[in-house]
């Protein structure tokens, strides 16, 4: 009876519960793993562990972990990402059963609202970087302009030896202005130009660009959902955002064999609430963009990074590439993520799309 109470009890909590026994196999999976692993418990109980999780997860090591100590572990940010799921990350919880070799698996899935305020993090740093660009401006532009005047007029009286020395100064001094302008570009922006924007239209300008630039020598896929809706969101913001995205891509992709694939796919998200003008409305954000990459990846030490300023792996990169892209997402709403592993590095963009709603709640913010 008191086992029955249990499951009955499991049965309704809102998070993905499971029960594995020694040979991994499931004995038991409540309503919300249903839908987490989008499969009924008939045939969810058919499966192992194993047959359900990424490749190599992380998640069969803490579960002989927790077998072999006798108590529980937790671990944050699990990826169980598959391809018949898509992407999906957890905090998980593991607790060895009253039944030999068996465990409880408690699942947490991140949100997409947990995703945003990711975003949030990442359009603070980009403000930080424009009040420090301002002050650089004020402070720096004018006696470099000084500097760079007074190296060019050098370069006409000295001699023909020492020329190269005034050039290098005057090209150091474009090289620092031009990091300064870069910088400018963090600050706050005017009021987007908002219209509904064919997303492929946006890509399809950036994959003209690169085909005859950066990505001549690469080859770049097309994978796109001719159904879907317009972004509402700045056209020229957007292909700018996308631009650096490819371009990143080209960079890391190999000399031989290079390749970008470009997908968009409609995922029906999650709707959240989001405090608008003093009111709220509700936010969703299907439409997803993803640009891949065949390079060598990012390191799993800097990937949690690549969105702040001045962190590249370039050599002579700025690190202020991504850092724009991600402010550019963040002002159109939407969210960013990337993952990577050698030979397979995705950018995963998620945008609202141009509703009616989205449309008013525009309208009410020009008029507030």
């Amino acid at each position: 009876m008191r086992e029955g109470l249990i499951a009955s009890i499991a049965s309704v909590l809102p998070m993905p519960i499971i029960m594995v026994g020694a040979q991994e196999q499931l004995l038991y999976a409540n309503q919300a793993a249903e839908q987490f692993f989008a499969m009924g418990v008939g045939l969810l109980l058919r499966q192992t562990l194993t047959e359900l999780l990424p490749f190599g997860s992380p998640l069969l090591q803490l579960v002989q972990q927790a077998r072999e100590r006798g108590a529980s572990i937790a671990e944050r940010n699990v990826d169980l990402t598959t391809p018949r799921l898509g992407e999906r990350l957890a905090d998980v919880t593991l607790t060895p059963a009253a039944d030999e070799g068996s465990v409880i698996l408690l699942l947490q899935e991140r949100s997409l609202a947990q995703r945003i305020d990711r975003q949030l993090l990442y359009r603070g740093a980009a403000r930080s970087m424009s009040g420090m660009a301002a002050v650089l401006a004020h402070e720096i532009k004018n006696p470099l302009a000084g500097i760079r005047g007074a190296a060019q007029l050098l370069e006409e009286t000295v001699p023909p030896a020492d020329r190269s020395l005034a050039q290098l100064i005057c090209n150091e001094a474009d090289r620092i202005r031009t990091l300064i302008d870069r910088m400018e570009s963090f600050g706050d922006p005017m009021a987007l130009s908002r219209a509904a924007v064919n997303i492929h239209e946006v890509l399809d300008r950036v994959k003209r660009v690169a085909e005859t630039s950066f990505g001549r020598r690469l080859r770049i896929v097309e994978v796109y959902d001719p159904s879907l809706p317009p972004v509402w969101g700045d056209r020229d913001n957007l292909i700018q955002a996308f631009m650096n995205i490819v371009r990143n891509a080209a960079d890391a992709a190999p000399p031989e064999n290079g390749e970008i694939v470009l997908t968009t796919a409609y995922r029906p998200g999650v709707r959240i609430a989001v405090s608008g003008t003093g009111q709220k409305y509700r936010l969703s954000l299907p439409l997803e963009v993803t640009v891949r990459d065949n390079g060598p990846g990012i390191s799993a030490d800097l990937l949690p990074y690549i969105f702040d300023p001045f962190i590249t792996t370039k050599s002579h990169g700025a690190g202020l590439g991504l850092p724009l892209v991600a402010k550019i997402v963040a002002d159109h709403g939407g969210v960013i993520e990337c993952e990577s592993q050698p030979r397979r590095t995705l950018f995963r963009v998620l945008l609202p799309v141009a509703s009616a709603e989205t449309k008013q709640h525009q309208n009410e913010s020009a008029h507030a």
